[in-house]
């Protein structure tokens, strides 16, 4: 009957063990690899909602119009401006018609949308909160309703600059149907400053 030298198993032994130190290794190795991905995910995940809003409030936007009937298809401003009802300046605001409609909420599907920055409530948060602020009541006679959203959390500043088929433009304002940008633009391009990298995403719009 043939037994094993103690050099055998001693030999054996260290081969198992260096076999487990290896697979060990690439064990870890990839369950560090899958949490660091996981957090990556995780951190993009609310930016990526945020585009996504955006994107859809602005390929959703009302015509501006003249009249009685502008007060339902308002209009497209961009820059640092004032919106009734919003304490802070806002970065753009728009009437699209992206309101969802159901039995508990008598508006049409158009509202009026806003982006703003505010201040964190934890003092200690790096950079500003930006809230999609929207009214669907469009025809109150008083203080609109505002309802805001948290969108993103850690944003430095946001900016909205418009492209009416020439050049880049900083501010857009379709008030006045007598200036000469009384059209929406051909695109928006939406930069957003988060702590320590930038995010920019160009959003077309066909001109209607």
């Amino acid at each position: 009957m043939h037994a094993f030298t103690l050099i055998e198993m001693i030999l054996a032994i260290g081969v198992a063990a260096m076999v487990l130190i290896a697979v060990n290794t690439a064990l870890f190795a990839s369950l560090r690899l899958r949490d660091a991905t996981q957090n990556v995910v995780d951190a993009a995940a609310p930016l990526d909602q945020t585009v996504t809003f955006i994107r859809r409030d602005l390929q959703c936007m009302v015509t501006p119009t003249n009249g009685t009937s502008k007060v339902l298809s308002g209009s497209f401003r961009a820059g640092n401006i004032s919106s009734a009802g919003v304490s802070e300046s806002v970065a753009v605001e728009m009437f699209t018609a992206t309101g969802a409609l159901s039995a508990n909420s008598p508006w049409a599907d158009i509202q009026r949308v806003t982006y703003e920055l505010k201040q964190p409530n934890d003092r200690n948060a790096v950079g500003r909160d930006l809230y999609r602020s929207v009214v669907r009541n469009l025809l109150t006679l008083t203080t609109p309703d505002v309802q805001d959203q948290l969108m993103l959390s850690g944003v430095q500043d946001i900016k909205f600059t418009c492209f009416d088929g020439a050049v880049w433009q900083e501010t857009w304002d379709t008030t006045g149907l007598t200036s000469t940008e009384t059209n929406l633009p051909l695109a928006v391009r939406v930069d957003i400053q988060m702590a320590g990298k930038n995010v920019a995403t160009e959003i077309g719009r066909a001109h209607v």
